[in-house]
């Protein structure tokens, strides 16, 4: 099932729809939209992604079709919907979309045994986290959730390879 999920194909159609679900939460709710809007659960559906597939290779050629695709619905959403949207975010989250794949490259390993592994979880969270005070003024509480559900998936959860 797992593989069914996790290809290429499968995630750029999954970033098409969350893209145009993130848009409309945007629109239609304050709440969800503003937590849709922050990096933190872009940075969590991305750890999910990269330690989930069977490989390295597998994480890179997984999460970048995804963040394309997120991108090219919410931005298309905002076109046609006359939303606000500024160039500078467009530029930002397209060069966030494409070092994805060397992320996730760096995430896939989190799941290794060593010391190296345990520093690149913590400095996910702590990006993570500074993304939400650098780029969005301060942390939230949501930001706090999604951190610790990240923080469960990066240093409790077992996983499979």
């Amino acid at each position: 099932m797992k593989n069914k999920i996790l290809n290429p194909i499968s995630m750029f159609l999954i970033g098409l729809l969350l893209g145009v679900v993130s848009r409309l939460l945007d629109i239609y709710t304050e709440n969800l939209g503003n937590i849709f809007s922050q990096m933190a659960i872009w940075i969590l559906f991305g750890v999910l992604i990269s330690i989930y597939s069977s490989s390295k290779k597998r994480a890179m050629l997984n999460i970048l079709p995804f963040c394309i695709g997120m991108l090219i619905t919410y931005y298309f959403v905002a076109f046609v919907t006359k939303g606000v949207y500024s160039t500078v975010f467009i530029i930002g989250w397209t060069v966030f979309a494409f070092l994805s794949p060397l992320m996730a490259y760096f995430t896939w390993m989190t799941k290794e045994k060593g010391v190296f592994p345990k520093i690149i979880s913590v400095g996910i969270i702590v990006v993570s986290l500074l993304s939400s005070v650098v780029l969005f003024d301060r942390i939230r509480f949501y930001d706090i959730i999604i951190n610790g559900i990240m923080a469960y998936f990066l240093f409790v959860k077992k996983i499979e390879r």
